[in-house]
């Protein structure tokens, strides 16, 4: 490995994981490159580039913060030949691989290969004349004082109509994001699938839908809907009014994440989601209460 790229969080502190990660490639005859505007704050020795040269030149770009951070290294990873790490600097980091005193561990692990990558899929859409990419949703959410009364078009057709806060078209990496908040399943990155879920929806049909990659996509804003704002990620990208519509294309494969066999998906999603069983389930770890048999009188 001969160049790393870092990707900075705008506000946490990152200094103790850019400087392990130059450590660690002092000693290992690597280079590491930064955004400039993004680097300039620390005064650190990683050389200064714009996103477009580090995405090209790194061997390997290394996310430090949160999820929002990760999904901005995935869009710079975007078609590119560099996998992307993710360390945690925030509270969740359900897409972090490792924490800080991790990292030096991590890119020995990397530079030696002994790692996993997991493809990830993208959505496309084109917003008021702009291509854009998610890698965990595209959503279009009621303007306050109205709603978001939608018809989503499969291969053309109207399959279903919802009238909700919001409609969720997320990918497997999302569905741990937006549509999960919204009630929709967990779905592993393995799995190559749309899912469109609808928040707090209050139209007959109230479930979510599960479409194969290869389906064409569209939202149709109807005309009894009020305006609606088109979420990439969680960034307002435009806004829509009736009659207007979204088509919204998958791509697998647009970027791929380092996975270096510490955890696996589900493990991590029942860790960080917090994910619990029934009280009525007595985990297999536990003793079961001895059985009561009834009393016979007589």
């Amino acid at each position: 490995m001969h160049a790393v790229g870092i990707v900075l969080h705008p506000q946490r502190d990152s200094k103790e994981a850019v400087d392990a990660i130059l450590g660690w490639a002092r000693g290992n005859g690597a280079t590491v490159y930064g955004i400039g505007d993004e680097i300039s704050r620390l005064n650190c020795a990683a050389t200064a580039v714009t996103a477009e040269e580090m995405a090209k030149r790194a061997d390997l770009i290394v996310s430090l913060g949160g999820d929002g951070t990760m999904l901005r290294a995935m869009r710079l990873a975007d078609g590119q030949r560099a996998p992307v790490l993710g360390v945690n600097l925030g509270k969740l980091g359900f897409l972090a691989e490792v924490d800080v005193p991790d990292l030096p561990d991590a890119l020995s692990a990397i530079d030696a290969r002994d790692y996993t990558v997991e493809p990830r899929l993208a959505v496309d859409s084109l917003v008021a004349g702009e291509r854009v990419t998610a890698f965990n949703d595209i959503a279009v959410v009621r303007v306050p004082g109205g709603t978001a009364a939608v018809s989503l078009l499969v291969g053309g057709q109207p399959f279903v109509s919802y009238a909700a806060d919001a409609v969720v078209v997320a990918t497997p990496t999302g569905s741990t994001a937006y549509s999960f908040s919204a009630g929709g399943p967990i779905v592993s990155p393995a799995v190559e699938a749309l899912l469109v879920t609808p928040a707090a929806p209050h139209s007959a049909y109230n479930r979510g839908l599960v479409l194969s990659v290869t389906d064409t996509v569209a939202l149709e804003v109807l005309p009894g809907s009020g305006q609606l704002a088109v979420e990439v990620d969680g960034q307002v990208a435009g806004y829509l009014g009736p009659g207007d519509a979204l088509e919204i294309d998958a791509r697998p494969a647009a970027a791929r994440v380092v996975r270096l066999g510490h955890t696996t998906f589900y493990q991590r999603a029942r860790r960080k989601l917090r994910i619990a069983d029934s009280a009525e389930i007595i985990p297999p770890s536990l003793p079961r209460p001895p059985r009561q048999l009834p009393k016979v009188t007589g």
